[in-house]
């Protein structure tokens, strides 16, 4: 059992996620020996070289913002190896250690019923040295990971080892636990001469034209032409096989075959009318005698650029030449593939063959990684369903005897496709892994200051071309630690901001911002400060065990009324609210708040991204074992079956009906009180002082030149900052 320790939020200190520190093989970063009873805070200068953060989610309603700390007192309560196969958005695989940010892969989706493939984007990519386990399925599958990354089992989500028993264990991999996925990806193929030669045959006998005619000219004399087109809407394809054409020495001219319409693509073509070019390419594409493993796999691509398609979880290559039909289907037989042929009467024009490859999405996506065609499109997994008879069953779970480089992401859907299994992927506590810390008690016990804020922030607002829009101070952590008191860094701040007439707005849920009250009241007579008062829960008890050294519910309140009887717009934010824990204190929140003086209001529902889940998981059994499972699973419920839903659009509110009656009773609530219940508080960006304020025929602050708005401000002077948290 995990003893707490007094004064703090968290009861451990998990590894930061880019920690370079090896530790145990069978340390997974929780504290094996006993743990203090108390942890002093140390306070550490932060040499940045800039202050302002740019933000550009469109869930965090505003631009730019400032933390003076990184880390936080108030005390508010994932890896694997780099060869590891990852799925692209293109149907393509590339090794983990290669995966960057931005790049697009596939992940995970709860619609319905089933998770669903769909495409995210990698938002951070890092590597980090610590013990590892393999993973063995009954299929073959391999997977190195490390001892604490998590796989998505028929029974949820299941980290590869448990931790110790009682209170603070936690789901973990045994063996028979069935992962979700299809198992582990196909090697692409050896992309020789032989693979070229048949990727050309099949892609030119199913989609070009080629031919050669003679003709007579005047005086009885005889002449010959020869032709040779290739038309596709993919270039993908067309441009494989004309840098493929030219290591034989053919070369060939684009052009636009055709313009799109309303119900057709654009078509590019290639061509050309070289005698040796057109028997050249004849002679490539001629059926072979004895074709080689890479031929098939050549002509399978080939074909299926030409006359393949996906679509509703079915792989088709159809064609009217019976030849071509042979050839598929000798193809698919040589590479171990089941199919059937299906013949079709039609009409009006020639009977049909369609060959369909059967196996469901596992043989797909074999028989996509295993001939590798060009076009992309045509292998968009999107929208089918996580489940297959492939035999993944865990068969054994072997730890390694040394640490490795491992490598993690972290991605729009909170997953990744590793191996062909479903992986989880490892805003304040997790902002402490960059500095290779732990979001644990490190972030409560671990303190940084941005030393030089104020000078920085001078250097900022001088800029030539700076662009005024309201600051906020505390998005990521509260500009008001005890610590602030001694050091004086968000006040340096703010009277820099004071100094340039620059719209502020804060959020704290501390009572030291009363200090600087009289400085917020002065700029907010010219709308240039408001403030946001977080307010978790109006019991003191209940406070005590969330936020242990936070200010009490009735100090905060006491804040409210003071910054609102002096002028400063406040708004109460109800953040954050906990299913089953906090959500029923809504309405009552709201209206203390606005008894004591709030004017807007707005809330946040508990969020856990990265290792937090595991934090809170720890918290709930220590605090609430007997309520833990109930609060966990209406978390989940609120995040698409998941700890987190980082996408934008749900990651604030969450989604389902929880979350729709949570937005109605906030809604009514604000309504009722009348207050606004959108966060909008107006500040003024028009009377920034610009640096150029100084020079001679420039404008004085406030003012602008004819005809023109200042960037970054409205036409009416004002612009409605809408606070986060």
């Amino acid at each position: 059992m995990v003893r707490p320790i007094k004064g703090r939020g968290a009861l451990s200190n998990p590894d930061g996620r880019f920690s370079e520190l090896s530790s145990e093989a069978v340390d997974d970063g929780w504290y094996v020996e006993e743990p203090p009873s108390s942890i002093a805070t140390s306070v550490e200068p932060d040499r940045a070289r800039s202050v302002i953060t740019t933000n550009d989610s469109p869930d965090v309603p505003f631009e730019y913002s400032i933390n003076p700390y990184r880390g936080c007192e108030h005390g508010c309560v994932y890896c694997m190896s780099g060869g590891t196969e990852i799925l692209m958005a293109d149907g393509t695989t590339r090794p983990l250690a290669q995966i960057r940010a931005g790049d697009s892969i596939y992940g995970t989706v709860r619609q319905g019923w089933y998770r669903r493939y769909v495409k995210t984007q990698v938002l951070a990519q890092w590597s980090v040295i610590k013990p590892a386990c393999r993973i063995t399925l009954v299929d073959g599958t391999a997977l190195v990971a490390g001892c604490d990354h998590r796989f998505l089992t028929a029974r949820g989500w299941k980290f590869v080892t448990g931790t110790v028993n009682g209170k603070a264990r936690r789901p973990h991999l045994t063996t028979g636990n069935k992962l979700m996925g299809v198992g582990g990806f196909a090697a692409g193929p050896e992309k020789n001469g032989d693979y070229r030669r048949g990727y050309l045959c099949g892609l030119i006998r199913g989609d070009g034209h080629i031919g050669s005619y003679s003709y007579a000219r005047g005086r009885g004399e005889g002449g010959s032409q020869h032709q040779f087109r290739l038309a596709l809407c993919d270039r993908e394809a067309l441009l494989r096989a004309q840098d493929w054409l030219r290591l034989w020495n053919i070369e060939t001219s684009e052009f636009a075959y055709s313009a799109g319409s309303a119900v057709r693509k654009p078509m590019q073509a290639i061509r050309t009318s070289a005698c040796l070019a057109v028997g050249g390419i004849r002679a490539l594409i001629a059926w072979p005698t004895l074709p080689a493993s890479t031929w098939y796999a050549g002509f399978l691509a080939g074909i299926f650029d030409a006359e393949g398609c996906y679509a509703g979880g079915t792989v088709r290559i159809s064609n009217t030449d019976p030849e071509i039909i042979h050839w598929t289907s000798r193809s698919l037989h040589a590479l171990g593939f089941a199919f059937v042929v299906e013949h079709r009467d039609r009409v009006e024009t020639k009977p049909i063959d369609v060959v369909r490859i059967l196996g469901g999405l596992r043989e797909h996506l074999r028989f996509f990684h295993s001939v590798d065609p060009a076009i992309s499109r045509k292998r968009d997994i999107s929208g089918q369903a996580v489940k297959s008879e492939a035999r993944l069953g865990v068969a054994g779970i072997e730890p390694l005897d040394r640490a490795m480089r491992l490598y993690d992401l972290t991605t729009g859907t909170g997953d990744f496709i590793a191996n062909g299994v479903v992986s989880h992927n490892c805003y304040a506590r997790p902002s402490h892994a960059y500095l290779g810390l732990s979001s644990g008690l490190d972030f409560e016990t671990r303190l940084f200051y941005k030393a030089d804020a104020a000078r920085l922030l001078e250097a900022e607002l001088d800029r030539p071309g700076y662009v005024c829009k309201p600051i906020i101070l505390g998005a990521n952590t509260d500009p008001y630690q005890p610590v602030e008191k001694r050091l004086g860094v968000t006040r340096s701040v703010l009277e820099v901001l004071r100094q340039y007439r620059h719209p502020v707005s804060i959020v704290t849920k501390g009572t030291l911002i009363l200090r600087d009250l009289g400085l917020l009241s002065e700029m907010a007579r010219d709308g240039l400060a408001s403030a946001a008062v977080s307010v978790t829960t109006l019991d003191p008890e209940l406070k005590r065990r969330l936020e242990p050294r936070a200010a009490a519910p009735q100090a905060r309140l006491g804040v409210i009324r003071q910054l609102a009887s002096a002028g400063i717009p406040v708004c109460v934010l109800v953040a954050p609210v906990i299913p089953a824990i906090t959500d029923h204190e809504l309405e009552s929140i709201l209206q203390a708040a606005v008894a004591a003086g709030a004017r807007s209001a707005g809330y946040v529902l508990l969020r856990l991204p990265h290792d937090l889940g595991a934090l809170f998981r720890e918290w709930l059994a220590e605090h609430y074992p007997q309520r833990a499972q109930h609060v966990m699973s209406l978390v989940n419920a609120l995040r698409g079956g998941r700890d987190n839903d980082p996408r934008f659009g749900s990651r604030m509110r969450g989604t389902g009906p929880f979350a729709e009656l949570l937005r109605k009773r906030f809604r009514l609530a604000c309504t009722r009180l009348g207050i606004d219940n959108g966060r909008s508080l107006p500040l003024v960006t028009t009377l920034f002082k610009p640096p150029a304020s100084s020079q001679p025929g420039s404008s004085q602050p406030g003012s602008s030149q004819p005809g023109s708005s200042q960037p970054g401000s409205s036409q009416s002077g004002s612009s409605q900052l809408e606070l986060g948290i």
